[in-house]
């Protein structure tokens, strides 16, 4: 067992920031209410869920049949593990009592021996743990188990915690190495994660032994996908099925990141939470090998992945179309969960730059402004034109929807930004490490003394950042702070003395020193509009640019520059920026000169041929903050466009 004392609890952290403040209220105020009416199907117009309705009936507390996908049940789950994030910050009984009530419900819907699942307790009592491969029963209980985890460590109530850990008991009774188990492992990788966290607050070493199980069995030969699936029905599945849930080897063996994005990240996170647990180092090299070939290869500029819809996955090394993309939320939110693994597992910058790009770009995009609307599928590139009568687009959307039939993502949007507080530090032996810059309060032990910080910050449109040891018993360790990938720029003062040459360790500023009560280290970093370019390998954006600034992506839109916008131009050396309000918060715009490609003249064909005169009409065009697109009335978007490269005089 690793040291727990590198854990930093939820409760530990205090989030005071300007910025994230107003999700943090519109999660409690906005979202938890009404993804709990969606939950129970009331709001109009919307993709019904009948999710708690399921329970209901598991429960013979009404009559009816199962609705839904078959990992209906995880979407409850993960609004619980939201609403008791929320606890840990906002008291509010009556959230508490809805809470309560329902983990009563969950409670009487499990069976006899534990076991907890309204699809095939409805549906397929006979058929238990039959088709591991696809119907997603580990996917629902590691969800159930993580929700159960959250409540406990923030209220201390142990109600639903009881119930998960039967129903975890009654899992490793059927799974295992022993004789008479099943060696099998989940289609839908997610109880990984969550028997880890079940151990720690449990202290149970065989929750822990079924976690290392279903990842070191998986892939292993003889494959388990094929015994089930020869077993049912006779039938066999190719390399491709395999690859489809990272199941055609074994895990520490693969080196590139293929099939399922969720499943994929969600497993990695799990390999790099038991190597954190275990100092197993063949699953930590593992994942350094997988992670390198997202961020180099897989990776979309918004923080996304996965490029195609008919796996929701990965694809081939660089194949990042912007219009066809998938980049499904869940996916990046999983991302930030295997970043945030690997930044305590070793403290290197580039795993808090990809979590902080997700963050900004991704979660806070997928959702409107009032949260009540949501993006399954995160565009980089919308035409609504195109998209309403293209069928290989079905599964792209250029307005966000009140709900979905396959409703994953939005309460893990929920739990993700009512937890945020746990992403913004981590600690170890040697020191305390800024990763990301959200205003908050720590207090926390680093070497046996407790210290309390206190961050401050103008992020993320401003570049101010402070932080000040309120309470510290004098103790000597380093106090790290990262240098994000787009700061070019910056000061470091160490209680108002410029630092000239601070020592620069794998991206973090760090100073070693005894700290003591009320010492300040401040770093200032310029914000500015800078230009991101793809590798040339990135087809799709081969001869454009995309403009970023400080953490946050910026796109064109329809609503501010018209239609076409695929023909703009943009002059690079008049890029300005300027505050702006939009939908009620100070934002930073960007604003340029450019001019917009037409037809040639008096040409109303398809093609023209070389020679033929092109016209322009100079515009200035307007760029707005990616995460706040489509919030208007719906339209034309683009991040990535062309540079006006135009003629020097001679």
């Amino acid at each position: 067992m690793m040291n727990q004392n590198n854990q930093i609890s939820l409760k530990d952290i205090f989030v005071h920031d300007d910025f994230f403040g107003y999700y943090r209220k519109l999660v409690k105020e906005q979202i938890i209410p009404y993804q709990w009416k969606a939950l129970n199907d009331q709001i109009e117009d919307a993709a019904p869920s009948h999710a708690v309705k399921n329970f209901r009936i598991a429960a013979a507390l009404e009559y009816g049949e199962f609705y839904g996908c078959v990992f209906q049940d995880s979407d409850l789950a993960k609004w619980l593990e939201a609403a008791a994030y929320s606890l840990a910050s906002f008291l509010d009984a009556e959230l508490e009592k809805t809470i309560d009530e329902t983990i009563e419900l969950i409670g009487k819907a499990q069976m006899e021996d534990g076991y907890l699942n309204t699809y095939y307790i409805l549906n397929e009592p006979g058929k238990r743990w039959t088709n591991l491969k696809n119907n997603h029963e580990l996917y629902c209980a590691g969800h159930m188990i993580e929700a159960a985890v959250a409540y406990f460590e923030v209220t201390g109530k142990r109600n639903l915690l009881d119930i998960m850990c039967k129903y975890a008991d009654h899992i490793d009774s059927v799974f295992g190495p022993q004789e008479g188990k099943l060696k099998g492992y989940p289609g839908h990788q997610e109880i990984e994660l969550a028997l880890l966290r079940l151990y720690r607050v449990t202290g149970r070493e065989k929750y822990l032994n079924l976690a290392l199980f279903f990842l070191l069995e998986r892939g292993k030969q003889p494959n388990f996908f094929l015994w089930e699936r020869a077993k049912r029905d006779g039938g066999t599945y190719d390399v491709n099925a395999l690859k489809y849930c990272q199941a055609h080897e074994p895990v520490v063996e693969q080196k590139e990141a293929v099939g399922h994005s969720v499943r994929a990240v969600y497993m990695y996170t799990g390999m790099a939470d038991a190597a954190l647990e275990t100092g197993n180092d063949d699953l930590l090299k593992a994942c350094r090998v997988l992670w390198d070939n997202i961020q180099n290869k897989k990776l979309y500029i918004h923080g996304g992945i996965g490029s195609v819809a008919r796996i929701e996955g990965f694809t081939g090394d660089y194949d990042l179309p912007n219009d066809s993309i998938y980049a499904e939320t869940c996916a990046s939110i999983a991302l930030m969960f295997f970043a945030k693994k690997m930044l305590i597992l070793e403290k290197l910058s580039k795993y808090a730059d990809v979590m902080e790009r997700a963050l900004y770009n991704i979660v806070l995009s997928s959702m409107s402004v009032d949260g009540k609307s949501f993006f399954y599928v995160n565009l980089l590139e919308a035409n609504p034109y195109v998209i309403d009568n293209n069928v290989s687009l079905d599964h792209v959307k250029y307005v966000r929807q009140k709900w979905f039939g396959c409703a994953c993502c939005p309460p893990n949007v929920a739990r993700l930004l009512a937890s945020i507080g746990k992403y913004i530090f981590t600690k170890n032996e040697d020191g305390l490490f800024v990763d990301l810059y959200i205003g908050s309060e720590l207090k926390t032990k680093i070497n046996g003394k407790i210290i309390t910080v206190k961050l401050e910050t103008s992020m993320p449109y401003g570049g101010e950042n402070k932080l000040t040891f309120a309470s510290c018993e004098s103790a000597s360790f380093t106090a790290a702070l990262r240098i994000p990938e787009w700061a070019f720029e910056y000061g470091f003062f160490l209680n108002g003395t410029l630092v000239s040459d601070p020592v620069i360790k794998n991206g973090y500023l760090c100073i070693y020193r005894t700290w003591n009560s009320g010492d300040v280290i401040n770093i200032n970093f310029k914000l500015k509009p800078i230009v991101i370019r793809s590798n040339p390998h990135v087809k799709n954006n081969l001869d454009k640019i995309a403009i970023q600034r400080g953490p946050i992506l910026y796109c064109m839109e329809e609503a501010d520059n018209g239609k076409g916008l695929n023909q703009y131009e943009i002059d690079l050396e008049t890029v300005r920026e300027y505050e702006e309000e939009l939908f009620g918060r100070k934002a930073v715009c960007i604003e340029a000169d450019g001019r917009k490609q037409l037809p040639a003249q008096n040409c109303r064909k398809l093609y023209y041929l070389h020679g033929e005169k092109i016209e322009y009409t100079q515009v200035k065009v307007k760029f707005i903050p990616y995460f706040l697109w489509a919030n208007r009335q719906f339209g034309e978007m683009t991040v990535w466009f062309r540079e006006w490269k135009k003629e020097k005089s001679k």
